[in-house]
């Protein structure tokens, strides 16, 4: 029932900036964990940063803090990151994930991606030096 859709990926030169959208199709992002992954090649999905909506906590790794933000926009249904002075590290390719949580939920979305139920069909970044 729920479908998402990323944009926005690319190849930029270490320092550049890209910015990725993904789009849902459920009616409006209530009581959602929403998140970006990413997958380099040889290594593990890793998350990358989590938001939950409509309180507005976030979760970012160490390694993209100050770089990078995750935001949303209710009204279009539609996730972001924004990924500024990128570094050849960051490559991979990067997926949006979903999970609808219960009214009492804490708020906290954490790092784990087998823990998200809906997921996009992920959007290649590449950087290079």
């Amino acid at each position: 029932q729920v479908q998402l859709v990323e944009s926005g990926g690319g190849s930029v030169q270490a320092g550049g900036s890209l910015r990725l959208s993904c789009a849902a199709s459920a009616n409006s992002f209530s009581r959602y964990c929403l998140g970006w992954f990413r997958q380099a090649p040889g290594k593990e999905r890793e998350g990358v940063a989590t938001l939950y909506t409509p309180g507005g906590n976030t979760y970012y790794t160490d390694s993209v803090k100050g770089r990078f933000t995750v935001s949303r926009d209710s009204a279009k249904n539609t996730l972001y990151l924004q990924m500024d002075s990128l570094k050849p590290e960051d490559t991979a390719v990067y997926y949006c994930a979903l999970r609808p949580v219960s009214p009492w939920f804490d708020g906290r979305c954490g790092e784990s991606a087998d823990w998200f139920s809906y997921w996009g069909q992920g959007t290649q970044v590449t950087v290079s030096s």
